[in-house]
């Protein structure tokens, strides 16, 4: 039998339909790529003529037109990638259903037959899938068309979307800072409000204390016109711890001398407490003597001594102190501005030498008895007395 009329054996056949199945499967994802399938190029017997007939039609869909990469604008290459995406998705998805129909086929024939070797209700059931199949690119093929038209279109929208975005932002931008000017601008005039109000407050507390401590003071002032006492006595002061030294030393001259020669005898409480007595002029003398000799008082040390000017009188200030006893006492003598004078007690202290003599070098006080008086400090045809309240300057160039 010559080989052109001899029949292919089953293994030849299941073979060649091996063959043409693997053929159609390149083809398949060549047009899915968006290539060409070459010219001349044929399918199986064994495809059925469902699938044969659905294929043309992917066939015939046009592949979008596409630039190269770098001649595209922004808004091409944003819809590029998104085309590019849908067609992903589209292609993902026709693999997942693919994939599930081929695992449905396989549960039901676990073991492909040849299409020749099959029965004709496995014939139909192939025919079936193959056409399910066929539906299934076609469906893809015809999304990811879309997918690219809707991308196509999306650059312009797009373009709208950004802009009518910017206007918003930037009216955002504007209301923002609109609305933070007018918050600072309250600020500062509350912050100013608050602040007049403050010294609104501060004055007004003011006047008021002002006006009751002069209504305090009208009372008082009335009061005091009327004899009446003031409601409220100051409690009486404790007794100064020299109080005793003071009594003790004005008892031991009024029993010598007599009440008449003290003018004054009191505590001194701007002077440490110190016992002052005022004694009269014509028995100072006399007085001192007594001061220095009396053991009871004892006053060896003549400390200081020096004259004041009162504008109506003139007085000498005398400050003892006793080592014995170890007290002080302190003596004021007055005299009259016009011819003052106090008797000398350098001849019982003699440290009131230089005292005396600056005293009336300054001041102008004589002291008789004094046995060198004459000025200390300025030249001895100086006229006048620096000192003293009423001094006038002799010689204006000086």
């Amino acid at each position: 039998m010559s080989e052109e009329k001899r029949k292919p054996t089953p293994e030849e056949k299941a073979k060649a339909a091996a063959e043409a199945r693997a053929k159609a499967e390149a083809l398949r994802k060549l047009r899915e790529q968006g290539a060409q399938a070459p010219q001349g190029e044929k399918e199986a017997e064994e495809v059925p003529v469902q699938a044969q007939a659905a294929e043309p039609q992917a066939k015939a869909e046009p592949a979008p037109s596409s630039k190269p990469i770098s001649e595209m604008t922004p808004e091409e290459k944003a819809a590029a990638k998104k085309a590019a995406a849908a067609e992903a998705i589209a292609k993902a998805k026709a693999a997942k259903e693919a994939k599930e129909a081929k695992e449905a086929g396989a549960e039901s024939a676990p073991a492909p037959k040849p299409f020749s070797e099959m029965t004709p209700e496995e014939k139909a059931a192939a025919k079936k899938a193959a056409a399910a199949e066929a539906l299934a690119k076609a469906k893809a093929a015809k999304e990811a068309k879309e997918a690219a038209q809707q991308a196509d279109a999306a650059p312009t929208a797009s373009g709208a979307d950004a802009e009518a975005k910017a206007k918003a932002a930037a009216a955002a931008k504007a209301k923002a800072a609109a609305a933070a000017a007018a918050k600072a601008k309250a600020a500062r005039e509350a912050g100013g409000q608050a602040a007049d109000g403050a010294d609104a407050d501060a004055k007004a507390k003011a006047a008021a204390a002002a006006k009751a401590k002069a209504a305090a003071a009208a009372a008082a002032k009335a009061k005091a016109a009327q004899g009446e006492s003031p409601a409220a006595e100051e409690a009486p002061k404790a007794p100064s711890k020299n109080q005793p030294y003071l009594d003790k030393y004005v008892q031991r001259i009024t029993e010598v001398f007599g009440k008449e020669v003290l003018e004054a005898a009191y505590i001194n409480e701007l002077g440490k407490e110190v016992p002052t007595l005022v004694i009269k002029t014509e028995r100072w003398h006399e007085i001192a003597r007594f001061l220095k000799e009396d053991e009871p008082l004892a006053f060896d040390y003549l400390s200081d001594l020096h004259g004041v000017d009162y504008e109506d009188r003139m007085e000498v200030y005398y400050h003892f102190y006793s080592y014995i006893n170890r007290q002080s006492l302190a003596v004021k003598v007055k005299t009259n501005r016009e011819q003052p004078s106090v008797p000398s007690v350098m001849d019982l202290w003699h440290g009131a030498n230089w005292n005396e003599r600056e005293t009336f070098d300054l001041l102008g006080i004589h002291f008789p008895g004094h046995k060198d008086l004459r000025r200390i400090l300025l030249p001895d045809d100086w006229v006048g007395y620096p000192l003293r309240k009423d001094y006038v300057q002799y010689d204006e160039e000086v």
